[in-house]
């Protein structure tokens, strides 16, 4: 059975959405993808014009040809949950809500979000607000299907999230943690200082999963090698195998059967080796092999 479960691993990559939300699924197929990650609109701006009903028909469609399942969304990189500005905080409670109602639109179940940001007020009180938006945005948007996965931060500057303790208490403090999953991120783990290389030390990172998140709400894994040491609090992401986690880190992940059912989804670097096959490919073979136990 262990074996099976393993086997039946679905990795993928963040695909791009140029010429249409639907064109990312022809390009993970390329790619030989099992799932995807996308953004629903332009991750850089606040706010976009509405998805047309001519542009849902044909993202359903292509999801529907290619077969790839499930597409988890990634939400914008401006929006600040925990922000103490009251201009912000607002923006960014519209911003989430609207960015839900997309994923609902186009039958998208997960949405990863950094928690945010508590700008030097702490983390207390950062997640306070962080908890208190997300009431807000559950109420605004009762109904629908769709999870906010808090994801896993490495802990740059005031991030909420580096600590696993942080994403516990959101869940914890939130009054519809149904509503809420988790998104792990294996670069922004290592880079917060769990030190997934060495077997006590995943075994330790796994056991503190379970207490404070449960490992039934972790709903998706970013698969990312990073580009600096275990601790240094600096998101620099790198390919597998290529940087400071190593296969070794990667083994660990893909050969857990806890983790089996759960989604793996690439954003390392974009592009092309020097025989022209596309680093997304090359960075797949790896994890496949890796969960084979070669």
């Amino acid at each position: 059975m262990k074996v099976d479960r393993l086997a039946r691993q679905r990795f993928g990559a963040h695909m791009s959405t140029a010429g249409g939300l639907h064109e990312a699924f022809p390009r993970g197929a390329n790619l030989r993808c099992d799932c995807l990650q996308i953004f629903v609109k332009n991750q850089k701006q606040w706010f976009a014009a509405p998805l047309t009903e001519e542009a849902i028909r044909a993202y359903r469609s292509a999801r529907r040809t290619a077969g790839i399942r499930p597409v988890i969304a990634h939400a914008g990189y401006l929006i600040n949950l925990a922000s103490p500005a009251r201009a912000m905080w607002e923006r960014s409670k519209r911003a989430i809500t609207d960015e839900i109602e997309r994923c609902e639109a186009l039958g998208i179940r997960g949405l990863v979000m950094h928690p945010g940001a508590h700008m030097g007020e702490g983390i207390d009180a950062g997640i306070a607000r962080i908890a208190r938006a997300l009431d807000e945005v559950h109420g605004a948007t009762a109904g629908v299907r769709v999870q906010i996965l808090l994801e896993t931060t490495a802990g740059q500057g005031s991030s909420v999230g580096c600590d696993i303790a942080h994403l516990g208490r959101i869940l914890g403090d939130a009054r519809d943690p149904d509503r809420l999953g988790v998104c792990l991120d294996t670069c922004h783990l290592f880079a917060a200082g769990y030190d997934i290389r060495k077997p006590d030390e995943y075994a330790q990172t796994i056991d503190l999963l379970r207490r404070q998140v449960t490992l039934r709400n972790i709903k998706c894994i970013h698969m990312n090698d990073s580009k600096t040491p275990c601790g240094s609090r600096v998101d620099r992401h790198e390919h597998i195998g290529k940087g400071k986690i190593g296969l070794a880190g990667f083994r660990h992940v893909v050969t857990d059967a806890r983790l089996a059912s759960i989604p793996k989804i690439l954003e390392t670097p974009k592009g092309t080796d020097d025989r022209g096959v596309e680093f997304d490919t090359l960075n797949l073979r790896k994890l496949r092999r890796l969960a084979r136990g070669k």
